[in-house]
């Protein structure tokens, strides 16, 4: 159960701590004064969405924390968790449960175990066609939990089955499709007969070839040069030196180097000349060698950046076709055992079926009775099990709840009901029937008597009391037979202080709960309402 609630900058609330009991915890007060901020901040610390609009004015952040006893629970300290968000103007969250910080959606799964709120304008668990199959279950309890187990074990089975067929394309058409596709590849690839370090090759003769015309012109020029001008002159000056080098030594050092430089020149003049002879200009090569070159780009950019990256990539591909080739005996296999599994849910799901069908009318009966304690006497319960052809993760049923909420009417789902009256006393007669079997310790009922008077008020008042005998129950009401029923009564106010308005709520004591009462019956407290509402608390005693 929820202990203390700490609020701390959410609209009007400045900084209020509330202290909680075990039962029934009803909140009355002015209009105004900050009620539905409570349940508000209740929902914010189950996870629920902030608006920073909500953060109190002047204040760059909101605090939410509260404590709750459940000794059984692992985590506990103590008995003990607490759990904290603080919220930002920027809209950064920071939430913790026993100073270990979460995200937001850690925060709600957690509480989600914790606190269930049940408000008039909101879309209520109760009233969402998919939680109706959880329901039901948790009314039939133990009879379907055996065979619901075996059959969640069979439906992980089956989809892993699923999944591994999947993965190796156990669908025909998906295999040939993938099979086809790989065959190809390999086929584009190994018809292009690429060799390594081709590429570069090519690059270089397309170069030669694209520049054929220049580098002849240039080596003509180099060769007349290096031979007209570079040779002749070398040789002669060679002879001039021979002329003087008995003379000094030096001088036949240097007629020696200049012979060696001569005679390299020759060489270069024939390396050259060479040269010349080798360069032919072919258009028909050139076409030849950008045809290989743009295939050899088409085929980088399907398979890799390099021609070895692409051999590599074609022998991966082989494996994997020869792989797919290989798989449909084994994909036989599983697809008989898939099968089999199939054959077995079927009866678990028949099973399953057939004891939802007989506890869904005893679960209709149970709530039809509720309902005309709350005044709703022509309201009527229809619990729909559909069997669907699909397998789901809980059967192939589908349980929806419908509702005639007056006689000759046709009967509409739940989530459809139209009267606020109306759609707070189906809720809370599904909530009692369900109460043994809901494990949920707190449950908060915000304006649970919206549209709600006379008899049907008084049957509300104690249906909600007898939920508080199980469940730890919060509740804000304008009625005084509610008001009257509680265990614990708070009243909430609202003051202004150097020109702020803020939330105060305080725990009354029986006088002053008879006051309240009185307050609430007729709008003020005299000697009349003062009576009327002693009379309320009398009954609640009694």
């Amino acid at each position: 159960m929820i202990t203390t609630l700490h609020i701390k900058n959410i609209g009007i609330i400045e900084d209020i701590t509330i202290d909680f009991n075990q039962g029934l915890n009803v909140l009355t007060g002015e209009t105004g004064a900050g009620k539905t901020l409570i349940i508000d901040s209740l929902q914010i610390i189950s996870g629920g969405r902030f608006s920073k609009e909500m953060i109190r004015k002047g204040e760059n952040h909101s605090f939410v924390e509260l404590c709750m006893y459940e000794p059984e629970n692992e985590i506990a300290m103590d008995g003990n968790i607490i759990v904290s968000r603080e919220i930002n103007g920027n809209g950064k969250n920071m939430c913790k449960i026993n100073g270990r910080m979460v995200t937001v959606n850690e925060l709600k799964e957690f509480m989600s175990e914790f606190i269930e709120i049940h408000g008039q304008n909101e879309n209520q668990n109760l009233l969402e066609n998919k939680k109706h199959l959880g329901y039901l279950d948790s009314f039939i309890g133990e009879e379907i939990k055996e065979v619901k187990g075996k059959y969640r074990e069979s439906y992980e089975q089956y989809c892993q089955i699923k999944q591994e067929l999947k993965n190796n394309y156990g669908d025909e058409k998906e295999r040939q499709r993938k099979l086809d596709l790989l065959q190809y590849q390999i086929k584009e690839i190994e018809e292009a007969k690429l060799k390594e370090k081709e590429e570069g090759e090519l690059e270089e003769k397309k170069r030669i070839i694209v520049n054929a015309e220049k580098i002849i012109h240039n080596l003509k020029e180099a060769n007349d040069l290096i031979c007209e001008n570079g040779i002749d002159n070398i040789s002669m000056a060679i002879r001039a030196l021979e002329k003087i080098e008995l003379i000094d030594s030096k001088y036949e050092k240097v007629t020696s180097g200049l012979k060696n430089i001569y005679y390299e020149l020759q060489e270069l003049a024939r390396d050259v000349s060479d040269y010349q002879e080798e360069i032919e200009f072919h258009g028909e090569e050139r076409e030849e060698i950008e045809d290989r070159l743009n295939l050899i780009y088409s085929l980088k950019r399907k398979y890799g950046n390099t021609i070895e990256e692409i051999l590599k990539y074609k022998e991966t591909i082989r494996k994997e076709a020869e792989q797919i080739e290989n798989l449909e005996e084994y994909n036989i296999k599983l697809r008989k055992k898939q099968k089999e599994i199939e054959t077995y849910m079927k009866k678990l799901a028949n099973e399953m079926h057939e004891i939802r069908k007989k506890k869904a009318n005893e679960l209709q009966i149970k709530i039809n009775q509720e309902l005309e304690e709350l005044e709703m006497k022509n309201a009527k319960i229809n619990i729909r099990v559909k069997l669907l052809e699909e397998y789901l993760k809980t059967g192939q049923d589908q349980v929806t709840f419908y509702i005639s909420t007056n006689q000759g009417e046709e009967e509409k789902e739940l989530s459809k009901i139209a009267s606020g009256g109306e759609m707070s006393r189906t809720m809370l007669a599904i909530k009692k029937v369900l109460t043994d079997s809901d494990h949920i310790p707190v449950i908060v009922f915000d304006e649970i008597d919206t549209g709600i008077s006379g008899k049907a008020a008084n049957a509300v008042a104690n249906k909600l009391k007898r939920i508080a005998k199980q469940h730890q129950v919060m509740c804000i009401s304008h009625l005084p037979n509610i008001a009257a029923m509680a265990d614990y009564n708070y009243f909430i106010s609202k003051e202004v202080e150097q020109n702020r308005t803020k939330t105060q709520i305080r725990l009354l004591q029986e006088k002053e709960v008879i006051e309240e009462i009185a307050r609430i019956s007729s709008g003020e407290v005299n000697e009349v309402s003062i009576q009327y509402a002693s009379e309320l608390r009398n009954k609640k005693a009694s």
